[in-house]
């Protein structure tokens, strides 16, 4: 749903279809200024994206979610918002554009934006969930958190999704995507991914019984991946929902935590290396090209068969302006 680089074969019949649909989708000092909140149901009606007096849920609600997905994306969004505060412009989208649904009210979903302020390493931070109820019973629910730099730096970007459609399993993708050549900088390659501490959350998941990894159908998926990327199917099915959750309050959320304080002292509150105006041209090149393509094959394609074509383009219209 968001412009997370993901993509998942989950087939069905929509409701609102009568096509098939497919869901595509080191350790460094700790910085005084952040701390990651004890989780509250309050806490998901505070800030520019909670202020809908309609009667429509919230985005921070994460109505749908499920109580551990919910507390962590609480966590994270606030850590975000409170660190990068001064960084980050409120969120303009309009009111129909931050929550839709269907008409036969089957399909909701939520999106929030707010872009970076013209001083900041930001070039936008974009949230979303997005539930579907199936055909065949219960329903596909995903939550995610994205952040795109701007090409004033050549960190990487910041990636954190959740795709389930059982209360035993679900694919979970966290990552740094890394946006330049890892073979022709290795030096790059060695600050943010090996020096990093990235690769030992990746390492600590996969230990667990239940872990495995996750390889998306799309070849262009996987080459957008860096080489510490966490994309993995979590599956408790012989042990039940509350070993799900129990993964996702323990491990999961430990994991996402401290890649997502590695991305911002790292990648937006560390020291800056100064970017040339042709190195400038290239980032902002290929970081179009990368936000159009997730545009296009992740909302652009699900969308219209979730929503009706009219929702879909009123949607990618406001999106396109911003991006």
């Amino acid at each position: 749903m968001a412009l997370a680089c993901s993509q998942v074969p989950f087939s069905l019949s929509s409701k609102t279809s009568q096509s098939p649909l497919t869901i595509s989708h080191s350790s460094l000092p700790l910085l005084p200024n952040f701390r990651f909140p004890t989780s509250t149901l309050a806490s998901c009606c505070c800030g520019a994206a909670s202020q809908m007096d309609n009667g429509q849920p919230r985005f921070k609600e994460f109505p749908y979610a499920s109580p551990a997905i919910k507390n962590l994306m609480v966590d994270l969004i606030s850590t975000v918002e409170n660190s990068l505060d001064s960084m980050l412009l409120p969120c303009t989208l309009p009111q129909d554009i931050q929550y839709f649904h269907n008409q036969t009210d089957t399909a909701h979903a939520s999106l929030f934006l707010r872009s970076g302020s013209p001083s900041s390493p930001i070039d936008f931070i974009l949230g979303s969930w997005l539930h579907c109820e199936l055909p065949t019973g219960g329903a596909l629910n995903i939550t995610s958190l994205s952040s795109y730099m701007n090409n004033s730096t050549d960190a990487p970007h910041l990636v954190i999704e959740f795709i389930q459609n059982t209360p035993t399993s679900l694919v979970f993708i966290l990552d740094l995507p890394h946006r330049k050549d890892l073979i022709l900088h290795p030096h790059y390659l060695k600050t943010f991914y090996e020096d990093s501490g990235l690769e030992n959350q990746r390492q600590l998941l996969n230990k667990l019984s239940e872990v495995q990894p996750y390889v998306s159908p799309s070849l262009y998926i996987r080459s957008v991946f860096s080489p510490t990327a966490v994309v993995l199917r979590i599956d408790t099915s012989s042990s039940g929902g509350e070993r799900l959750e129990e993964i996702l309050r323990d491990d999961v959320s430990s994991a996402a935590k401290m890649v997502l304080e590695i991305w911002l002292n790292l990648c937006v509150l560390g020291e800056k290396q100064g970017i040339q105006d042709e190195e400038k041209a290239y980032l902002k090149t290929r970081d179009s090209m990368f936000k159009s393509k997730s545009i296009e094959t992740d909302i652009g394609s699900t969308l219209p068969r979730m929503f009706g074509q009219e929702t879909a383009d009123r949607v990618l219209s406001v999106l396109r302006e911003i991006i």
